[in-house]
């Protein structure tokens, strides 16, 4: 059990809802109640062995690389009326999408746990039994070139993308401050060249915080954004990490007509089973109470 605390209690930086300044995450995690045991420290928690060691694992994130690679390649040929980023003040319940027009076309993607393990800091946190540390992390966007790995089928994905003609751009929650650090990152683990401003978007760079709408709505200004990819809802829109948003009705904007009319069709989520908003749920947002069974 005190593994499963311990994941909760990681990182909720890296991917769209929490990278490396104190406003990152929306809401801190917990301290760590102490060091792991050495029985608990044997081996990693179950989520960071299945998403960074299982096969299964690799397969599906694999296949969703390669559906995106084949979907954008598809896409293009449409010449679409529409981007695929929520114009402003669209809502799930009645989307509206940025226009192309004669736009050049462009894939934007989440960094961390979309384009790149953090296998340096996820190990370390996990070993040390500690919790998500910010001064940590800053250290980790500045040094952690050549310790961070592109996700199976990434550098495929990212190269046929290009190879076609779409801008591939990183929209992130990294820190703007350590800009340098992120494209050396990007860089080493061989997904190409990634540019602070052109291809490369950071927290800090606009008054969003770790919003992500203001710097999506500012890529579509100048692109047909055909693509979305990351691994939390945030990395679509903000609409689905809401403060308060309860449960179910994140849960009901995510599945709804609005949201599904996208999945696979422009919105490719990957498996993050590590870290997210969804860490905070209780039973009975998980289990349903009329579902509850016990045996006699």
């Amino acid at each position: 059990m005190r593994s499963l605390a311990l994941t909760s209690a990681l990182l909720l930086a890296g991917c769209a809802s929490a990278p490396a300044q104190v406003a990152t995450a929306p809401t801190p995690p917990p301290p760590a109640t102490g060091p792991a045991t050495p029985a608990e420290s044997a081996k990693p928690p179950t989520p960071l062995q299945y998403l960074y060691g299982s096969p299964e694992a690799a397969v599906a994130v694999r296949a969703t690389n390669a559906r995106i690679a084949d979907y954008g390649v598809w896409r293009i040929k449409q010449r679409p009326k529409d981007s695929v980023v929520l114009a402003a003040g669209a809502t799930m319940d009645a989307p509206q999408f940025e226009p192309c027009g004669n736009k050049p076309f462009a894939a934007v993607f989440d960094a961390d746990e979309t384009l790149i393990w953090n296998l340096g800091p996820m190990r370390y946190f996990a070993q040390q039994g500690t919790a998500f540390d910010v001064a940590v992390w800053d250290q980790w966007e500045k040094t952690g070139a050549g310790k961070a790995i592109a996700m199976p089928g990434t550098v495929e994905m990212v190269n046929a993308l290009r190879a076609a003609g779409i801008t591939v751009i990183a929209n992130t929650n990294r820190s703007a401050a350590n800009a340098t650090g992120s494209e050396d990152t990007l860089r080493a683990a061989g997904l190409g060249e990634f540019k602070h401003g052109e291809t490369l978007f950071l927290m800090g760079d606009d008054a969003g915080g770790s919003s992500k709408d203001p710097r999506r709505s500012a890529i579509a200004s100048k692109y047909c954004v055909i693509i979305l990819g990351g691994d939390q809802l945030g990395d679509f829109s903000q609409q689905f990490n809401e403060k308060g948003l309860p449960p179910a009705t994140r849960m009901a904007l995510a599945t709804g007509p609005g949201a599904a009319a996208l999945w696979d069709k422009g919105w490719f989520l990957f498996p993050n089973p590590v870290y997210g908003p969804w860490d905070k749920l209780g039973w009975n947002d998980a289990f349903p109470s009329d579902k509850q069974w016990e045996p006699k």
